[in-house]
């Protein structure tokens, strides 16, 4: 899709990993359909995963007791969050694909990737909801919550155990799927109630 913007958020150590190279076909691929991709690779960002003070330049609202989601929201709304987090903040607010790239650690992304999640996503640019945890709604995934339109994930089991042809195979099948990737309908996840609709 010619003109569209690409994140692609990519949490991997090596970048000769299976991981990378199903970013480095993501690349391709999207740029060849006339896409602009940016990638944030974590690692290579030495991106801070953890949420502390140190992501508030201003002052806090509550010094004498930090509650990070509170402070953050704060900060998020004048604008006193530190440089890297607003660098992230502004490549998701102009693509039109966020993708993220990454092994799965027990059953959940990389530390790392974690500490993106908690920092960017912060209330006030990724969601704002009144009672939000009041009935359950982080039960239906971080990025729908935030707002993401979700794509059934990729997944390409065990790869550092299957033979080399049949890791080429699950770089194929991943190369097909972005060829139509703006066709797909996002998965149902909360009914639209939730969220006012």
């Amino acid at each position: 899709m010619a003109g569209k913007k690409v994140l692609i958020v990519y949490a991997h150590q090596e970048p000769r990993s299976f991981n990378g190279s199903l970013k480095d076909v993501a690349v391709a691929e999207l740029s060849r359909q006339g896409c602009t991709v940016t990638v944030s690779d974590l690692y290579a960002m030495d991106f801070e995963p953890r949420a502390t003070r140190k992501d508030i330049t201003g002052a806090l609202s509550r010094p004498e007791f930090f509650s990070y989601g509170v402070e953050a929201y704060e900060a998020w709304k004048k604008r006193s969050l530190t440089s890297d987090i607003i660098a992230e903040q502004k490549k998701v607010q102009e693509a039109d694909l966020v993708m993220f790239q990454f092994p799965l650690y027990w059953f959940s992304v990389p530390a790392v990737l974690k500490g993106w999640m908690d920092r960017v996503l912060c209330q006030g640019f990724a969601f704002d909801i009144p009672g939000f945890y009041d009935d359950g709604l982080l039960k239906h995934g971080t990025l729908h919550f935030c707002g993401f339109k979700v794509l059934a994930p990729h997944i390409s089991f065990a790869p550092e155990y299957a033979s080399e042809e049949e890791r080429k195979g699950m770089v194929a099948s991943w190369a097909q799927r972005l060829k139509t990737i703006w066709n797909e309908e996002p998965i149902p996840c909360s009914p639209p109630w939730y969220f006012g609709q």
